[in-house]
């Protein structure tokens, strides 16, 4: 891949539960996703706060290895919010405002499951979106591109 190319991939935070579903079936949308990051074709934005719940829950579940996905945590795309996350006080789970916090500061998609960040009315600050809708993006980007 060139840096051209590095340039036009998508930035994402993904949420936890979207490491969890696609853990549980790698063929599924979730799966997709993280596949996408594995092959370059988006780019995973993490924070230490993101990576640090991630791991944690991951390896609370025994069938699921957190090995299988370090490797997508890449130094080069470890950043921190500029946003105090507390501005996002529309999500009710404040575990979950990191993950917006960082996609609005960063300009990334957060990609996501639950409905408390789906359906919290982020779209003035960051572009929230599930599995599915990220890859029909993806897909459409790719075909007027």
């Amino acid at each position: 891949m060139t840096l051209a190319d590095a340039e036009k991939c998508p930035s994402v935070v993904v949420d936890t539960n979207v490491f969890i579903a696609a853990a549980f079936k790698p063929q599924s949308a979730s799966g997709l996703v993280v596949e996408a990051i594995r092959l370059g074709t988006a780019r995973l934005v993490w924070s230490d706060a993101t990576r640090r719940e991630t791991e944690s829950v991951l390896r609370k579940i025994p069938p699921i290895s957190w090995e299988a996905v370090a490797d997508l945590f890449q130094e080069a795309n470890r950043g921190s919010s500029d946003i105090d996350p507390d501005t996002f006080s529309s999500v009710t789970d404040e575990e979950d405002r990191k993950f917006a916090a960082l996609a609005a500061s960063k300009q990334a998609i957060l990609v996501s499951l639950d409905q408390h960040l789906l359906g919290a009315g982020l779209d003035d600050m960051c572009t929230v979106c599930t599995p599915r809708d990220f890859l029909d993006g993806m897909r459409k980007r790719a075909s007027s591109g």
